[in-house]
């Protein structure tokens, strides 16, 4: 039988550090699979993440990844994990009393009432659940599934589930709005004062609340840097739709047209949601000129990114850049960097289409 792995811990999995790493493989059909995975587990992390009751699946080999980031009493995990079946919570006493939110980017999760008590929920790519985690539930990952945990204290969380759970799209606008607050989050944990590590927890919980409830208040300041970032990528998108607006985003995120226009002003760079969109337009326009294996004309480019026409087009990288589409995106093509006229400024570029 091949040995089981265990790669050794990386650096920034120290007791005393705020992310760990688990990396841990077992052979297919080991007879003892779960006291190999218990095992290398340990050596890894100990205790710091708790391991559930649970064994793989399937002939091949197993393997689980986490990379396991801790704000305050709460947590976010980032998983991969081959296929495998366990149980947690209550009678398993594993996560007893938290309440857990997956977050499904490929593969699926499904949890099924330990006992037979209830049906079973499965949540696939592109879809969350959120779940109290006191009454004791099975559940199984499928194959290859990658997906986002967040483990929470359940005091402020638990009015809003009962002993039950909630699920939808991972598209939907308060989990838009968590998921950008947590990329943001994970650029910015290691270098928080503790302070701001309490802070971080507390918007954590009322964004998760906000996903609970399918609201979250706009005008709290300490979420608008989470909403301009969902914004923004909102907007990356739709940029070819020509009916992009303030008013699509606001909707799409529930939030007022007049809260998107304050968090985009307030967030130092002083680009208005319009210019954010006219520039992403034009950055787009120019790349597919400059990579096109057809090589679109200039108007075709217009016509793709929504730009009125070609004029328009030529008009806004004249303003922005100094140069016209065709010179600019010759000099992208053959690795130079753009004899530019000026920097572009926040706010530059020809009005396309709204």
């Amino acid at each position: 039988m091949t040995p089981a792995t265990y790669p050794p811990p990386p650096p920034d999995s120290a007791p005393d550090g705020r992310t760990s790493l688990v990396d841990v493989s077992v052979p297919g059909r080991a007879p003892d699979a779960f006291d190999l995975l218990r095992r290398g587990w340990d050596d890894q992390v100990g205790t710091t993440i708790p391991i559930p009751p649970s064994r793989p699946v399937g002939g091949g080999d197993y393997r689980i990844r986490i990379r396991h980031s801790e704000v305050a009493d709460a947590v976010v995990e980032d998983i991969y994990s081959e296929a495998i079946v366990g149980g947690t919570g209550g009678r398993f006493n594993h996560l007893n009393g938290r309440v857990v939110l997956h977050v499904v980017h490929g593969g699926t999760w499904d949890f099924t009432r330990a006992g037979g008590k209830g049906g079973t929920v499965v949540a696939p790519a592109g879809r969350f659940v959120a779940r109290y985690n006191d009454p004791p539930w099975e559940f199984g990952i499928g194959p290859r599934t990658t997906s986002q945990v967040l483990i929470l204290p359940a005091a402020e969380l638990r009015p809003h589930l009962g002993d039950g759970h909630v699920d939808g799209p991972t598209d939907a606008p308060a989990l838009r709005l968590l998921l950008a607050y947590l990329d943001t989050l994970d650029s910015v944990l290691d270098s928080l004062s503790p302070g701001g590590v309490r802070a971080a927890r507390g918007a954590l919980l009322e964004l998760a609340k906000g996903v609970l409830t399918e609201g979250v208040d706009g005008d709290e300041p300490r979420f608008a840097p989470a909403l301009v970032r969902a914004a923004r990528q909102l907007a990356d998108e739709r940029l070819a739709d020509p009916g992009l607006a303030p008013r699509v985003l606001a909707a799409e995120l529930n939030i007022s047209v007049r809260t998107l226009h304050r968090v985009f002003a307030g967030d130092g760079d002083g680009e208005s949601v319009m210019a954010y969109v006219r520039r992403r337009r034009l950055e787009r326009a120019l790349g597919d000129l400059a990579s096109s294996p057809s090589r679109l004309s200039v108007s075709e480019a217009a016509a793709r990114w929504s730009f009125s026409d070609g004029s328009h087009l030529i008009r806004a990288c004249r303003r922005a850049y100094g140069l016209p589409p065709a010179a600019y995106a010759q000099e992208l093509r053959t690795g130079q960097e753009p004899r530019t006229g000026r920097e572009p400024r926040a706010g530059d570029g020809e009005r396309s289409a709204p």
